[in-house]
C-alpha cells in the first residue's frame, strides 16, 4: 500500500462544482477506497491504495463523474512526493503561508510549456498594478508562486493561471498552510 494525496481542481469555488466532502468519502468507500480522508472543502483526499498515481487519479475522477456528474481534473502525488514538494520550496523564508502557493502540475512542463509560462509572467509584469516582488519558480512539476503583497491582488497570480499552452493553467494550487498540513497528516499515518 502507498499513501497518496489526490488534489481536485476547481471544486467548491464560488458556488461552482459542489462536491460535499462527506459524500465524496462515502463514494470513494463504495468504489473500494476505504478509509479515504479529506481535508477542507477545496478537495484534498488522503488515501492508502495499491497501483499507480495515474490509476488512482482516473479512479477518483470516475467516482466524481458518476456520483456528482462533474468532470474534475485530479492530480495525485505520493506522500513521498509531497515531502519532496515541501523540501524543494525555493521560498522557505516566507513565514506567512497565505503568500505562498504550490501549483501542482499534471506532469513536468516541457520547454514549450515553460516558454508559455514565461509569456504569462511577462504579461503580468507589464500591467501597471504589477508587484515586482511577486515571483514564480518551477521545480519539477510544481510551480511555487510567491505573492508577498497578497494572492488576491497579485497580477502574477491572475496571469499565470491562464493561457492555453501554459502548463500552470492545468495545475491545481494549494496555499502553503494546506500543503504543510497535508504533509503532517500523511506523516502521522
Amino acid at each position: 500500500m502507498t499513501t497518496f494525496v489526490a488534489l481536485l481542481r476547481g471544486i467548491n469555488v464560488g458556488g461552482r462544482n459542489a462536491v460535499p466532502m462527506a459524500e465524496l468519502r462515502g463514494a470513494l468507500d463504495d468504489a473500494g477506497l476505504a478509509g479515504a480522508r479529506t481535508y477542507i472543502q477545496s478537495g484534498n483526499i488522503i488515501v492508502d491504495a495499491t497501483g499507480s498515481a495515474d490509476a488512482l487519479a482516473d479512479q477518483v475522477h470516475e467516482v466524481i463523474a458518476s456520483r456528482f456528474g462533474l468532470q474534475i481534473p485530479v492530480i495525485v502525488v505520493t506522500a513521498a512526493e509531497l515531502a519532496d514538494i515541501v523540501a524543494a520550496n525555493p521560498y522557505a523564508h516566507e513565514t506567512e503561508y497565505r503568500r505562498l502557493h504550490a501549483i501542482v502540475l499534471p506532469e513536468n512542463p516541457d520547454d514549450a510549456g515553460l516558454a508559455a509560462l514565461a509569456e504569462r509572467v511577462a504579461v503580468a509584469r507589464a500591467k501597471p498594478a504589477a508587484d515586482d516582488a511577486d515571483s514564480i519558480t518551477v521545480v519539477g512539476r510544481v510551480a511555487y508562486l510567491h505573492t508577498p503583497g497578497g494572492f488576491g491582488t497579485s497580477e502574477l497570480a491572475k496571469s499565470v493561471g491562464t493561457g492555453a499552452r501554459n502548463p500552470v493553467s492545468r495545475g491545481t494550487a494549494r496555499n502553503w498552510a494546506t500543503v504543510t498540513t497535508l504533509l503532517a497528516m500523511v506523516t502521522a499515518m
